[in-house]
């Protein structure tokens, strides 16, 4: 069988050049059209509901802005599993949806769901929705540090939050810059209540 062949590709040399010819031009226009991902995102369409309640614990925060969030974000048409977590001055909930469904569509939804609930939270708690990605597009990570030791965290943090945050946002197709770590740089003001009677 393998005589054949070769005795066959000897006689039809033309036909055989020709053949590899197209071999290498279609399997070179097929690598360049065909949509390929690192990491194919099967991960179902979700939109991430953040709450900022600055300075209360856990369990207050689940008690008033969580769960309200949650009770009534599970009526939203087409979803599938709502996800709530509750830490130290924030909020996130998390509500997932059928295959198939538009992100602008859920985010759509979920907006007009968030208006009806925001009788329900404190006053000045307001909700927001989180950017338009999924948890496969965390794409690139990096680490500010300073070798010389002059600045300490809370400098860092201070630069990257009002600095390089912001140039990077300002790039085509970044949709967040998220801070993770470092210390935030706080002012407190003490008061002497000898000088206040005074004034």
């Amino acid at each position: 069988m393998i005589r054949a062949i070769m005795r066959w590709c000897m006689e039809n040399r033309l036909l055989v050049v020709i053949a590899v010819l197209v071999l290498i031009v279609g399997g070179t226009l097929a690598v360049i059209n065909i949509p390929l991902e690192a990491l194919p995102d099967i991960s179902p369409t979700q939109v991430i509901v953040k709450t900022s309640y600055p300075g209360q614990a856990p369990q207050i925060i689940q008690d008033q802005v969580t769960y309200p969030l949650e009770t009534t974000l599970q009526e939203v048409p087409g979803a599938q599993a709502v996800r709530g977590y509750s830490m130290f001055g924030d909020s996130y909930v998390y509500v997932l949806f059928k295959g198939g469904t538009s992100i602008y569509q859920a985010r759509n939804l979920v907006l007009q769901y968030l208006s009806q609930v925001q009788s329900k939270l404190p006053p000045g708690i307001t909700p927001a929705l989180g950017p338009n990605s999924s948890g496969v597009d965390w794409i690139f990570e990096y680490a500010l540090s300073d070798p010389g030791g002059t600045l300490n965290l809370a400098q860092l943090t201070t630069l990257q939050n009002w600095f390089l945050k912001y140039e990077l946002q300002a790039i085509s197709g970044v949709a967040e810059v998220a801070t993770v770590g470092g210390m935030v740089q706080e002012y407190q003001v003490v008061v002497d209540p000898q000088k206040l009677l005074a004034y």
